[in-house]
């Protein structure tokens, strides 16, 4: 809104300073500070309300050391982080930009069956909250409309590189170089594609279409028959993830924030024609402008993990966790990186995986000894360390350091090939 408002000022009137308004890096920092602002602020005026009103986390007693001092202390403080992240958007952001109305959409509904289940849990006293099979339809959903939407509008387009004409390699940067002779290296024309990133090969772009090339070549046209699903399946994946490793104060939240700033990077460099040429990536017009989203969402985490490091003053719920895990697998989607969230989102799959190799293993030993077994003290992994004796800060600290690295090496992926 503010953008539009200065853009206006800028071209009628030729305010002072309304030009800013034109850089996305002047517009990220807005985001950042607002979002800090918001949650910093108003996080605490929310906590107090939600003391008095007594929305109060149930905690199921799982012999954990230091769980029972967690009982009554406010839950569905997601609704700050969504606010932290909504409101600098709506301010700073180009909202006819089609990946910023995706992702916006994305957000409210994830926080909204979010939201559902927190509700139920405290206002309803059910422990078990929104049914499983529900969330699920919920998160299935938001993938349809994802994956239709980056499939068939029109505005979600890439640029193909042009080839070299000289010995001269396209992915030297020169000082001097101006972005119209990077311009020079790419089609001018918007295509439409299927393609996405895959990392550590040399010609590191995939194309989904190519799955359907046995079926002949009319087959590719179908090509959404393959893209949906992997859109829904990673949605799942990756908010399910997210909702799981939420089980020790601030972990789900400064896991969140360090993914975010990786995102950032990404649709910042994806976006921005001079940086795709030297870093030989897809260059993909209009992502730049999801930068400003995702310094909103890592300002409204890092603002959230004021509040929520040990001893937590509130929880962020499910209205929180199922939001951060799916805006994070829409981004990456958006921006073609979906293949590197096995390493950028490692604690949110390690988390996924030790659930179900747990249950797994408890079914089938049970099924062949008649007696369950298993292969983590407890799941997720987070617990199996409280059950070796770790505190809970030692922990959270430990899995940061994890995610920093993995951080780091989705990101020289880009050259690493």
């Amino acid at each position: 809104m503010l953008y539009y408002l200065f853009d206006f000022l800028d071209k009628y009137y030729d305010f002072p300073g309304a030009g800013m308004f034109q850089y996305i890096s002047f517009r990220a920092a807005l985001a950042v500070i607002t979002s800090l602002t918001i949650s910093l602020l108003f996080g605490k005026s929310l906590i107090n309300y939600l003391r008095r009103k007594q929305v109060g986390e149930t905690v199921r007693d799982l012999g954990l050391q230091g769980q029972k001092e967690k009982q009554g202390t406010p839950t569905m403080g997601g609704l700050i982080i969504l606010g932290a992240i909504i409101i600098p958007t709506l301010l700073f952001a180009k909202l006819n930009n089609i990946y910023i109305i995706l992702i916006l959409v994305t957000t409210i509904w994830l926080g909204f069956i979010g939201f559902l289940d927190d509700y139920i849990k405290v206002f309803r006293n059910d422990k078990k909250g929104l049914a499983g099979k529900f969330k699920i339809l919920g998160q299935i959903v938001i993938g349809i409309i994802v994956g239709f939407t980056l499939y068939f509008h029109d505005g979600v387009v890439i640029r193909e590189k042009i080839a070299p004409t000289s010995s001269r390699s396209v992915s030297t940067l020169s000082e001097f170089e101006s972005t119209s002779d990077h311009s020079k290296k790419f089609s001018r024309i918007n295509k439409k594609s299927t393609k996405t990133t895959i990392p550590f090969f040399k010609n590191n772009e995939f194309d989904y279409a190519i799955l359907l090339k046995p079926f002949g070549e009319k087959a590719a046209g179908y090509a959404w028959l393959i893209f949906v699903p992997i859109v829904i399946l990673i949605i799942t994946a990756i908010s399910n993830g997210a909702n799981l490793t939420d089980g020790i104060d601030g972990l789900a939240t400064g896991t969140s924030a360090i993914i975010g700033v990786t995102l950032g990077i990404l649709a910042w460099v994806s976006g921005n024609i001079v940086f795709a040429d030297y870093l030989n990536i897809m260059y993909l017009p209009n992502t730049g402008e999801l930068t400003i989203f995702v310094s909103a969402f890592v300002g409204a985490c890092t603002g959230f993990l004021w509040y929520n490091t040990f001893p937590a003053q509130v929880f962020m719920g499910d209205t929180g966790s199922l939001a951060l895990g799916g805006v994070i697998a829409v981004l990456a989607i958006m921006i073609r990186k979906e293949l590197l969230l096995p390493i950028l989102c490692g604690i949110f799959i390690a988390e996924n995986l030790s659930v179900i190799i747990q249950v797994s293993y408890f079914k089938r030993t049970k099924k062949k000894y008649g007696e369950g077994r298993r292969i983590f003290l407890m799941s997720p992994l987070h617990h199996h360390f409280q059950k070796l004796g770790y505190a809970e800060p030692k922990i959270v600290q430990r899995f940061f350091i994890v995610g920093i690295m993995l951080a780091v090496a989705t990101i020289i992926t880009l050259k690493i090939r």
